[in-house]
């Protein structure tokens, strides 16, 4: 099982990038999914997740600037992120998860148990 983040890079305060995760997971969609990011000397934190019917929940950190979306035909997980700002710069990171009973409905709390969710992509650096 692969979970493989693309799209990080630089960019000044304002602007926007699209990260991507490509996933080898069977029936990846019915999973609970998600992005998190961690700075240099701070704890992992979510960023936004989004449950097998595509209900997003976003940090409130990041509302009305960073959008999660899946593409079922693709096996594919996006995270549109506008409006960038310097304390966004991170390594982000997807996850996939459905062993954990936290889980179950993917609820917006789930962003503090990183340690649910079964499976994670290796990092894609975002620097603003």
């Amino acid at each position: 099982v692969q979970l493989v983040e693309s799209g990080g890079g630089s960019v000044q305060a304002g602007g926007s990038l699209r990260l991507s995760c490509a996933s080898s997971i069977y029936k990846y969609s019915s999973y609970c999914m998600g992005w998190f990011r961690q700075a240099p000397g701070k704890q992992r934190e979510g960023v936004a997740l989004i449950d097998s019917h595509g209900a997003t929940k976003p940090a409130d950190s990041v509302q009305g600037r960073f959008t999660i979306s899946k593409d079922h035909a693709a096996n594919t997980l996006y995270l549109q992120m506008n409006s960038l700002r310097p304390e966004d710069t991170a390594m982000y990171y997807c996850a996939a998860g459905s062993s954990s009973l936290v889980l179950a409905t993917c609820p917006r709390t789930a962003m503090t148990y990183s340690y649910a969710f079964d499976y994670w992509g290796q990092g894609t650096q975002v620097t603003v």
